[in-house]
């Protein structure tokens, strides 16, 4: 059998985790045949919650699941990482302007991006899920500058899950019979769920999503406008945020970056920005169609892109150009007084 894999989860005591850990250690996201070392991080108040987390692990007697590692410790927790999924941040609270939620994630994500470049491998793969996850990612990266910024992901595939789900409904077909879609942009209210490129199999042919749907009205309305705000709905619902799907979704993401896409299919997740073919502007973390092969990742080329999509790729880069600014103009500011 393989050498275990050290995983890290952020967040370890909280809901997210608990939906997203028992999948991890029984190898829905490394392999069947991947042993694993589950290492937990949170912050002290949560230590006794996370124990007993620790213990319900334990009692799952999974085989791949190795040994797991409560910790309040960066210096432990960031070890010897071969995959880092970031999932603590601080919540958008009552009355907090969105100026001081990003002071504060970059103060998280920049000691979180410093304990990676000081104890994780250079090989690590980044997963950053707390939002503003692209931003979040982005800080983090730029803080750890030994590590290849494609390391680091930001999760849109929550945003994907859904919109394929919303177009699967609306055809009465099984979810993974919609491929190909692409969510553009920012994990926020302003991401771009495209479906112009999106394949729909409808009693065993491929066709486009505008011909199996047959209502581009929908398509280019009340569907977009759904995943839009499909984590406000069901916050709404819930009175908490979406944990079970983002846990799905996180190990979809990941999976995919450890095992690669099929042939012919790409993803969403949010990548650097860099280089990218879509004018896109430079230095962010953006979501795009991506295929993944040997654990690396490539922006899927080619896509036509008409005045419309267009348009909604703009906004949303907007957006994350604002955020970047003034995130990084926190980078070099002391974070104490800040994070009370």
């Amino acid at each position: 059998m393989a050498e275990p894999i050290r995983a890290l989860v952020t967040g370890a005591a909280g809901q997210i985790a608990y939906s997203l850990l028992y999948s991890i250690a029984k190898g829905d996201v490394f392999g069947k045949d991947q042993p694993v070392v589950l290492l937990l991080l949170d912050i002290t108040p949560m230590l006794p919650v996370l124990e007993g987390v620790v213990m319900e692990l334990q009692d799952c007697a999974l085989p791949l699941l190795r040994e797991v590692i409560p910790t309040d410790k960066e210096d432990v927790a960031f070890k010897d990482l071969d995959a880092a999924i970031l999932v603590g941040s601080m919540p958008r609270r009552e009355g907090m302007e969105r100026k001081d939620l990003l002071k504060a994630n970059v103060a998280i994500f920049k000691s979180q991006g410093e304990a990676l470049e000081k104890y994780a491998k250079k090989t690590v793969k980044v997963l950053v899920v707390g939002n503003p996850a692209n931003t979040n990612c982005l800080i983090a990266a730029k803080s750890a500058p030994s590590i290849p910024k494609e390391n680091f992901s930001c999760l849109t595939r929550l945003d994907h899950n859904r919109a394929c789900s919303q177009v699967a409904i609306r055809c009465g077909i099984s979810a993974n019979g919609v491929k190909n879609m692409i969510i553009w942009g920012n994990h926020s209210s302003t991401q771009y769920p495209d479906v112009h490129h999106c394949k729909v199999n409808v009693q065993g042919k491929d066709v486009t999503a505008f011909d199996a749907v047959k209502d581009d009205a929908w398509l280019k309305g009340d569907f977009i406008s759904t995943v839009q705000q499909r984590g406000a709905a069901v916050i709404k619902a819930r009175k908490l945020s979406s944990a079970m799907s983002a846990a799905k979704a996180i190990c979809d993401h990941m999976r995919d970056i450890w095992i690669g896409t099929s042939e012919g299919e790409f993803v969403s997740m949010g990548v650097y920005s860099t280089g990218n073919p879509y004018g896109v502007p430079e230095d962010l973390i953006y979501s795009f169609p991506i295929s993944i092969k040997d654990k690396s990742w490539k922006i899927v080329e080619g896509l036509a892109i008409n005045d419309f999509s267009k348009a909604k790729m703009d906004a949303t880069a907007a957006e994350l150009v604002e955020e970047r600014d003034t995130a990084v103009s926190f980078l070099d500011c002391p974070f104490q007084s800040r994070i009370a």
